[in-house]
């Protein structure tokens, strides 16, 4: 009995097999098949076979290598003939085949699409063609004949690809004339001449070079995953130290940008020196620098100002992120850089015309690399809560086993760079997945930010000053003494321990902000959990007693001071000349510069001016950077597999297909064709057609065209014909203009 063709095969299928055929293979539902000759068809071509076999690990396409070794793409071949040539059972893997029409009919006769040659490439396995003239040949007697360098030709051909080109190819000569290995080769029948320039080595000699298997055995298995147990505390605890760190420089980072926006290159991205630059600020290489400006336009904290020369700037989305808890914040971040189109990692690298690749540039978008990220991840959350992968290489080895046609060219630096990224964000911790992240995987986000808030360690509420006028936090701040350290305190190092140096010049800046020396001495008394050095407070009280004797108002901007000898000497430094500074009475000055300049420059000059508002009041005029517009984000699916269709969907599509195939199985009558090119007579006699039917309550085979413009055809019992649609007894309604053929159905 003849093997059934594929559509034979899906028509005997039931309706559930179909369902998961289209639940796996979406591409065949897009349009909707109007019958099985059309869903096969389609499920038949090349494309479509190349992307149901993106997620077939290695075992399962060398089974699907082995039917094409076999020959099932041009006749039906045995599962015992295929098992033969893999060396181990493949009845599961036949199965999934089948779920996906890869492969049909029964163990005794199984085929495969003839396509799927072209969708996996001419040398299934490695191997080339069968050479009939090496039947009956002692092939491990002709390959001991050979010298090294002609073996070593031939191992390497034995690997795959088993063709190469070599000028050597051209001449063929007798083995006592040959000069090098390949005529030898030729000679002796242990290559194939397939042109002048290449050579194919035959079937049979790579298989007894492989020793004689196909396959080899150890690569059939997927290689074992290692893991280190861990407590899942010490991961999460791990993690939210790196989560902190990257924060902190984000924080910084917005903050620099802010007074200083680095400007847009002409092509696109962050220029070198900029990047350079704020990796010696940071004191971090440029590969964290690339991800910390990536993630920031990512989640929108910094956009293109779009001006005529445009520069990287913070947008109105930065001042509530800084306000923002840390969990919180670093959902912020997380989240950005799960759905980040874009390949961090790239930049550095060269693009196709060999230029360097320029973080934040167009060359690094890689519209699935949210798909690959989440697919990295959940292999990681698939192993035991706390477990973290020994080795990212060995994790690299067991995905690329798992799905070997996925990925291109970036698919295992894409696995390393979502590691180091993972890392760095504090997703992943000591190589496994955190609590908060499994949470925000599963689309918790409330849950990742009580997980995240949980790891991260308390905040503490003092510091240690010490008499070298430095202030140590041994811990994170509570919010209202970290900003009130990073108002008198220059951070000296960061870290889990930071250590922070007072100066005259960061005691005067807090002073601007109209701190007071009495609040400044409050505040190290009641935090310092060591006895706060005399120095600090003569130093407090020094800049205290300078500070704000001079004081400045918007006229443009004016100054006033008590002491008319203090307002002598500012009128005779080059202050005065440079900023217009005139006398308007004893004791006041005024300039049509802005009060700002004016002050910078009267403390360059040595000065120690400070601003007040209208009540007298020492206040802070400090920018607080520039700030652009936020720009709306479109609302996002979570990333991952793209949406898949719902079951009412495929029972749609999947009936759909069945009234197609019971359509074209009823025997009809003379059919009557709607005009073409117009004409009363063929539209008459189509109206005449199944207004018979429908009065003699005979059912009609119509043939359509439907919305999308595919043709189909349909089994229908007329209940009524006008208003120019047709109406079946199902309800079903088709338009007359539609309809381009009809006939009675003879029993």
């Amino acid at each position: 009995m003849p093997a059934p063709s594929l559509a034979d095969w899906l028509r005997q299928e039931s309706d559930d097999a179909l369902a998961a055929l289209l639940r796996t293979r979406r591409d065949l539902s897009t349009p909707p098949p109007s019958d099985t000759i059309v869903l096969a068809t389609r499920a038949g071509t090349p494309g479509s076979v190349a992307r149901a076999c993106e997620d077939l690990d290695t075992f399962t396409l060398a089974v699907l290598d082995a039917l094409l070794l076999a020959g099932a793409d041009t006749d039906p071949v045995a599962a015992a003939e295929v098992a033969r040539l893999t060396g181990t059972e493949i009845g599961e893997a036949l199965a999934l085949l089948r779920a996906r029409a890869l492969v049909w009919g029964e163990d005794d006769a199984l085929r495969v699409p003839p396509s799927a040659r072209d969708a996996l490439g001419p040398f299934p396995a490695g191997l080339g063609s069968s050479s009939p003239s090496l039947a009956g040949t002692d092939i491990e007697a002709a390959l001991a004949e050979v010298g090294e360098d002609e073996r070593a030709l031939l191992t390497t051909l034995a690997a795959g690809p088993p063709i190469g080109r070599t000028r050597d190819a051209s001449a063929d000569v007798p083995l006592e004339r040959a000069q090098n290995p390949v005529q030898r080769l030729l000679a002796r029948g242990l290559l194939l001449r397939r042109d002048d320039q290449t050579v194919e080595l035959p079937r049979e000699i790579g298989i007894a070079l492989r020793g004689g298997s196909v396959f080899d055995r150890a690569s059939l298995r997927e290689p074992e995953l290692p893991v280190h147990p861990h407590q899942s505390s010490t991961v999460d605890s791990t993690a939210a130290g790196e989560a902190m760190e990257f924060l902190r420089q984000t924080e910084t980072m917005l903050r620099s940008w802010s007074e200083t926006p680095p400007p847009v290159l002409k092509s696109g991205g962050l220029g070198v020196r900029e990047l350079k630059k704020l990796a010696k600020d940071l004191d971090v290489d440029e590969t964290r620098v690339t991800l910390l400006a990536e993630i920031a336009v990512g989640a929108g904290l910094v956009a293109d100002s779009e001006a005529t020369a445009p520069e990287w700037v913070p947008t109105t989305l930065t001042d509530s992120w800084l306000a923002s808890p840390t969990a919180q914040r670093w959902m912020t971040v997380a989240q950005a850089w799960l759905e980040l189109p874009r390949l961090p990692g790239l930049a550095g690298g060269r693009d196709a015309k060999d230029k360097p690749i320029a973080p934040l540039s167009e060359d690094l978008r890689r519209p699935l690399a949210p798909t690959s990220r989440r697919r990295i991840l959940l292999a990681l959350a698939a192993l035991p809560e706390g477990a973290g992968v020994k080795s990212t290489d060995e994790l690299v080895a067991s995905l690329a086993w798992r799905a070997p046609r996925r990925g291109g060219r970036l698919r295992d630096e894409t696995v390393r760079w979502t590691m180091a990224e993972g890392a760095a964000l504090g997703l992943i911790g000591l190589g496994g997945l955190t609590t908060a992240t499994r949470a925000l995987l599963a689309e918790d986000r409330p849950g990742a930010v009580e997980a995240m808030l949980d790891a991260l360690p308390r905040p503490v509420d003092h510091v240690l000053v010490q008499a070298d006028l430095t202030v140590v936090a041994p811990g994170p701040l509570e919010a209202d003494l970290a900003a009130e350290m990073i108002a008198v305190a220059d951070i000296e190092s960061a870290g889990h321990a930071t250590v922070y140096r007072i100066t005259e010049t960061s005691v005067r800046r807090a002073l601007d902000t109209g701190r007071t020396a009495g609040e400044l001495h409050q505040l190290f008394t009641a935090k310092s959990a060591t006895p706060v050095p005399q120095s600090l407070s003569y130093l407090i009280d020094d800049v205290a007693r300078r500070h704000g004797r001079l004081r400045g108002g918007a006229a443009e901007s004016f100054l006033r001071c008590d002491d008319a000898s203090l307002l002598a000497e500012v009128m005779g430094s080059p202050v005065a000349t440079e900023y217009g500074l005139r006398m308007i009475a004893p004791t006041v000055l005024i300039s049509a510069y802005p009060l700002a300049e004016v002050l910078d420059a009267l403390r360059a000059a040595g000065f120690a001016p400070a601003a007040e508002g209208p009540d007298g009041r020492v206040m802070d005029i400090r920018p607080s950077g520039r700030r652009l517009p936020a720009k709306a984000r479109a609302a996002r699916r979570a990333p991952g597999e793209p949406a898949g269709l719902t079951d009412d969907q495929v029972g749609k599509i999947v009936a759909h297909v069945r009234a197609g195939d019971a359509a074209s199985a009823r025997r009809r009558g003379e059919t009557v064709r709607a005009p073409q090119g117009g004409g009363a007579g063929d539209t008459s006699a189509t109206l005449a057609l199944l207004s018979q039917a429908t009065m003699e309550r005979r059912e009609v085979w119509i043939g359509f065209v439907d919305s999308r413009g595919t043709a189909s055809q349909r089994v229908v019992r007329p209940m009524r014909v006008g208003g120019g649609v047709l109406e079946g007894t199902d309800n079903e309604r088709y338009p007359l203009h539609r309809i381009t053929s009809a006939a009675l159905v003879e029993d």
